[in-house]
């Protein structure tokens, strides 16, 4: 004769399978919830962001970028040999003082960009004699900003003399422009220091 459940064993079944199962045992006839797959981060692009920033650029400035269409976007070969210093002793020690200053290596198309760049500004200030240039460093903002160079890419400041100068990282595609309005105006393209950033670095190592 079988055995009868009551519903007091029942409950006891049930509760029995419960604390099995909470503890890790695995019920016959279930399965174990698959394990969700590890998540994969996109590798950046930064060839397609560069790409991205020169065609903003291009829209921004469209003088300067058909002026600049065509140049290799390669950074040039150097040399294996590494550089060498100066055999004087002074001159050695001046040059270690001073590598704090060393700027990166522009490709030919930022190069071009940078010097279309400062041709421009440099048109509007007036040229090397500066007729008319702005005589305070809000003039020489609003003159900056008129042009297309947001506030946020330029310093502009002004000597304990009142000798205006300013410092433009070029919207979108770099490079940098440098310059100077005291007579004779001076303005020219570079690249970013080695240390980072178009403001020359103050202080050596």
């Amino acid at each position: 004769m079988a055995p009868r459940t009551t519903p007091a064993s029942a409950v006891l079944l049930a509760a029995g399978l419960l604390v099995l199962t909470g503890c890790g045992t695995k019920v016959p006839g279930t399965a174990a919830a698959p394990s969700p797959p590890p998540s994969l981060s996109p590798t950046p692009d930064h060839a397609a962001r560069a790409a991205a920033a020169e065609a903003r650029h291009d829209a921004l400035f469209p003088e300067v970028a058909a002026a600049c269409a065509g140049k290799p976007t390669a950074v040039p070969s150097r040399s294996a040999t590494p550089e060498s210093l100066p055999t004087d002793p002074e001159a050695r020690k001046y040059a270690e003082n001073h590598g704090y200053k060393r700027q990166g290596t522009l490709t030919p198309a930022a190069q071009c960009r940078g010097d279309a760049h400062a041709a421009r500004i440099k048109a509007a200030l007036g040229g090397s004699e500066g007729k008319g240039a702005p005589r305070t460093a809000q003039e020489l903002g609003a003159l900056l900003t008129g042009m297309g160079y947001e506030p946020g890419t330029a310093d502009v400041y002004a000597s304990s003399t009142g000798n205006l100068s300013f410092v433009l990282s070029i919207p979108e595609s770099g490079p940098c422009v440098t310059g100077h309005l005291t007579p004779p105006v001076s303005v020219k393209a570079h690249a970013v220091y080695v240390e980072g950033g178009c403001n020359e670095p103050r202080g050596g190592h």
